[in-house]
């Protein structure tokens, strides 16, 4: 199992990063040490002083394909979660200063939270799009809605599968709204779709 995630995936975030919106899809990968399941406490890295959220919508690949083209892309996914993205911001600042890749900064163990998985249909509000939210000690901190996303989840598959062979099980990160920010040892995150909670996760 591999975890793929997406970067400036909404322009509202990329913008409160003063990051470029990229023309093509930005993708790293996160190995599969870095899960940490619904319901478990993360610990504080001792190697960085500002550790943040990134809600995203996840997406669970459901069969094996490569260089999947647009109208069979829809094949490969009928569930979905919400997962936080969680990045050592700090870390992340310093490699992009020295042109150094920023693995060390997102890809640590147990830096992608992932919550329980649902049926896609049952994710999607009444104009097909997935509503999904992130609190922090019981007040909103993150909003979005996927279609938003500069790259839909059907183009993504397209993209990914030009390079990455998409094996059931791999789970996919499609990239985070506006309203990352920090936590600190003690604090409690939920992540929603819709009104579901699908994800908490606390910070010892």
């Amino acid at each position: 199992m591999k975890i793929i995630c997406v970067g400036r995936n909404y322009a509202a975030h990329a913008a409160e990063l003063n990051n470029p919106v990229p023309e093509i899809p930005l993708l790293f990968l996160k190995p599969d040490t870095a899960q940490l399941l619904d319901g478990y406490p993360l610990f504080y890295p001792t190697f960085t002083k500002d550790l943040q959220y990134e809600v995203e919508v996840l997406l669970k690949i459901c069969k094996n394909g490569k260089h999947i083209t647009p109208e069979f892309a829809s094949d490969y996914y009928n569930q979905v979660s919400v997962g936080i993205d969680f990045t050592a911001r700090d870390v992340q600042k310093e490699c992009k200063e020295k042109g150094h890749p920023w693995e060390i900064a997102k890809a640590w163990n147990h830096s992608a939270a992932i919550g329980r998985f649902i049926p896609l249909e049952e994710a999607k509000n009444e104009a097909g799009a997935i509503d999904f939210s992130l609190t922090k000690n019981q007040e909103t901190v993150q909003q979005g809605i996927t279609s938003d996303m500069i790259t839909s989840f059907d183009d993504l598959i397209v993209y990914i599968s030009k390079y990455f062979m998409l094996l059931r099980g791999d789970i996919i990160f499609t990239g985070t709204p506006k309203g990352v920010g920090p936590v600190q040892i003690g604090d409690r995150l939920e992540g929603f779709i819709g009104k579901q909670s699908l994800l908490s996760c606390s910070i010892k």
